[in-house]
């Protein structure tokens, strides 16, 4: 049986209690959220409407046809055992407010959504919404600033505070951290330093630093932009 006025085709597997992941929505964003974490040994249950896309994911993820935008389905499914849910639907404005209304109002203690704008991203809060993410804004915005250096990754954690991966800069090439001092001049903190053929390690005042290595580098991201712009 199909799931919209009904019940969910498939039986879902029931998760341990306080345990799972649910995933609504198997477009680009909430697919690679489900695969991935089925991969990482997750126990992850994805919801989808469209038969198209059942099929296409049938086999390779743990999947429920069903219309989670009917709060009856997500109960049938047992959407409440589940401390985290993520909802992928995002190009469908309506449904992705149904959506997540429905997920507050069984109250599930994580909910994660996606957004296509601000002003989407504003009502999924408004409503109940834990995490909101706009993942083609937060795409743009970390590929520019690595396209504008030397950053190799860009992670930007909160309130301006980034971790970035790069090469060093010329003139703390060949010295430690306590004879370039990097802190005291530019305000960013080398966390840690990978050599070519050998393991990460963290990073100390007599860590030396050499042309083939790649730095992790934290600290406000105006700093690191600046510091990352050295020759």
């Amino acid at each position: 049986m199909r799931a919209g006025g009904g019940e969910p085709r498939n039986a879902p597997r029931t998760p341990k209690k306080g345990s799972g992941i649910l995933v609504i929505g198997l477009g680009r964003f909430g697919s690679s959220i489900a695969a991935t974490l089925d991969r990482l040994g997750q126990d992850v249950l994805a919801v989808e409407q469209k038969p198209e896309l059942v099929a296409q994911w049938a086999g390779r993820v743990p999947l429920v046809e069903a219309d989670a935008t009917n709060p009856e389905a997500l109960e049938q499914l047992g959407a409440r055992e589940f401390p985290v849910a993520v909802v992928g639907v995002g190009s469908y404005l309506e449904a992705s407010v149904l959506i997540t209304g429905n997920l507050v109002d069984i109250g599930v203690p994580q909910i994660w959504a996606k957004a296509v704008s601000g002003e989407h991203a504003r009502i999924l809060q408004r409503i109940g919404a834990h995490h909101v993410v706009l993942p083609e804004a937060d795409a743009g915005a970390r590929v520019a600033h690595l396209v504008s250096g030397k950053m190799l990754d860009y992670i930007e954690v909160e309130d301006g505070f980034t971790v970035v991966k790069m090469r060093p800069p010329k003139e703390t090439q060949g010295f430690t951290l306590a004879q370039s001092k990097i802190r005291e001049r530019y305000g960013v903190t080398v966390i840690g330093v990978k050599s070519p053929g050998v393991e990460f390690i963290y990073a100390t005042p007599e860590t030396r630093i050499s042309s083939n290595d790649l730095i992790i580098v934290g600290g406000h991201a105006d700093l690191l932009e600046r510091f990352s712009a050295r020759p």
